[in-house]
This record gives structure tokens, C-alpha cells and sequence, in this order.
């Protein structure tokens, strides 16, 4: 995290715009209130963007960066007192250096400013990587977030319902088979007697095995 202060008369602001390693401020702009000197705080959170920031839906690929202006005229240091920019010329212009975005990946960055009570606005890049604002405010770049959750959740319910089909047909089959096996044994009763036994949980018919005792063709015996 990077934190810095520059005092400025407002005279040489205006005529002559400020640049910061993020932010280029053009001339012609007038602090509102007046104010005879200004003091801008300049802010790079770094690694700690994301614990401070977020935007639903989205990651952050910047670090978030911003500037807030106050009145320096009588204090030596930050003034207490919060001027907002009058602009009457060129917006002032956030340049990100570098995106964090893997070589390939087809997204398009956006814009994000922050408010102070904690709400976000995107907007489409002015250029390569550059932001254009009227104001002051905190400001990074973002990129979509990956659905890979949604598409393990669609794979999940997708196996499930499979099982489900299958345990479906099981049950059809298997009440198919035991209503055939009634039948055989409705024709068995309407027809010759048969024994049964048991298989299990089902009700086999059996055919008594009766041997034909031999017979004689010649009763004349020696």
C-alpha cells in the first residue's frame, strides 16, 4: 500500500494540471471551493485492493487507486476541509500500466469507480487500459468472474438425474418380470397341476419327475 501528499498552489495547479503515477490532471481545473493552495492524497492500496473493494460478479485485475483533494491554505500539511475539481477543460484520465489478465483470456475489461458510501459504477476503457473521470474518487479495472461454479453444479444435477433414470428403469423391469412370472402361474393352475418352489423371493412351478417302469414284450420266461 502506497500513500502520498502533494501540495499545490492552485494558481500553478491550474495552469498547469498534475500528474501522479496513475492519474494525469489537466489544466484547467478550478478546486470547489476556492482555496489558495490544495493538498491531493494519493492512494495505491496494492495487494490489499481486493480486502478493501469488490464488485459483485467481477475480480479485480488493477489495484485500486485514487485521490481525494483538500484545502491547504492556512495548514502546512492535509487541510480538514474537502474541495471537489471543476473541470473546464479535458477530463482527468486513470492510466493502469498493467492488467492481471492470463494472455488469451477473451474478456473485456471495464472500469470500475468507487464511492465513498461503499457503491461502484463500470464504465467501458477510454483507450488501452485508461479511465476517464470527472472527479475524484477510487478507480481500478475489472474483468467478469469465471462461471466455473455453475457449470460443476450442472454436472452434478446431470449425473444425479442419470442415476435417477436408471434406478427407474430397475424398478420397471423388475415389476415387468414379476408380473410375467404371475401369469406363468396363472396358466399353470388353469392347465396340469405342477408343484412349485421357491427361488428367492419368487414362486417357480416344478414338474413332478415320474419314471416309466419298464414292461416285458415276451411274458414267456425260460
Amino acid at each position: 500500500m502506497e500513500v502520498s501528499v502533494v501540495r499545490l498552489r492552485t494558481g500553478e495547479f491550474s495552469a498547469k494540471g498534475a500528474n501522479f503515477t496513475f492519474f494525469h490532471i489537466p489544466p484547467k481545473i478550478q478546486p470547489m471551493p476556492s482555496a489558495k493552495r490544495i493538498a491531493i492524497l494519493y492512494q495505491n492500496l496494492g495487494n490489499w485492493s481486493s480486502y478493501y473493494y469488490n464488485v459483485p460478479g467481477y475480480r479485480l485485475v488493477a489495484p485500486v487507486v485514487g485521490f481525494m483533494a483538500y484545502d491547504s491554505s492556512i495548514s502546512s500539511t492535509v487541510g480538514n476541509r474537502k474541495v471537489e475539481f471543476s473541470i473546464m477543460g479535458d477530463p482527468i484520465s486513470v492510466h493502469f500500466l498493467h492488467i492481471n489478465v492470463t494472455e488469451g483470456e477473451n474478456v473485456t475489461p471495464k472500469c470500475v469507480k468507487f464511492g465513498a458510501d461503499g457503491s461502484f459504477k463500470l464504465q467501458d476503457m477510454n483507450g488501452s487500459y485508461v479511465c476517464i473521470t470527472q472527479g475524484e474518487g477510487h478507480f481500478s479495472v475489472v474483468v467478469p468472474k469465471k462461471q466455473e461454479g455453475l457449470i460443476v453444479r450442472f454436472w452434478a444435477l446431470g449425473f444425479v438425474g442419470l442415476v435417477l433414470v436408471v434406478l427407474v428403469m430397475v424398478a420397471i423391469f423388475g415389476l415387468s418380470r414379476r408380473k410375467k412370472m404371475r401369469q406363468m402361474e396363472k396358466q399353470s393352475e388353469r392347465g396340469v397341476a405342477f408343484d412349485t418352489f421357491w427361488i428367492g423371493g419368487s414362486k417357480m412351478p416344478s414338474a413332478s419327475m415320474v419314471r416309466t417302469q419298464p414292461a416285458l414284450e415276451n411274458r414267456y420266461v425260460p
